[in-house]
């Protein structure tokens, strides 16, 4: 792996929650619908093995919660959304991501001040 595809990995590998974080800002989402709309952004990719690890941890941390739900065609579905601690935490790391961007784009001079 070269320079470039390792240090795309590690970008994505750190804006992975806040794609996650910013998926549950639209609502309540079920774990398979998480993975289905992780796939749909540009760069980013999820398995299964990846996602429930990391929705754990942001349970544990205060910022998910879960509901289960019963399923006529299998067992009952685990349902992920946001706490409000969970949409505050978005929401600064939304603002911080939009100032670490801008910091580089006024280091890259195109930056449209």
């Amino acid at each position: 792996m070269d320079f470039f595809d390792n240090w795309t990995v590690q970008v994505r590998k750190g804006l992975l929650e806040l794609c996650i974080l910013n998926l549950l800002l639209e609502g309540e989402q079920y774990g398979y619908d998480i993975i289905r709309k992780v796939l749909e952004v540009p760069g980013f990719g999820i398995t299964e093995g990846t996602l429930y690890p990391l929705l754990s941890r942001l349970r544990l941390q205060g910022l998910v919660q879960t509901r289960l739900v019963e399923s006529s065609s299998g067992p009952a579905r685990k349902y992920y959304a946001l706490t409000a601690k969970g949409r505050k935490t978005a929401s600064i790391m939304n603002e911080h991501l939009q100032e670490i961007l801008n910091g580089l784009r006024s280091m890259d001079g195109t930056d449209e001040r």
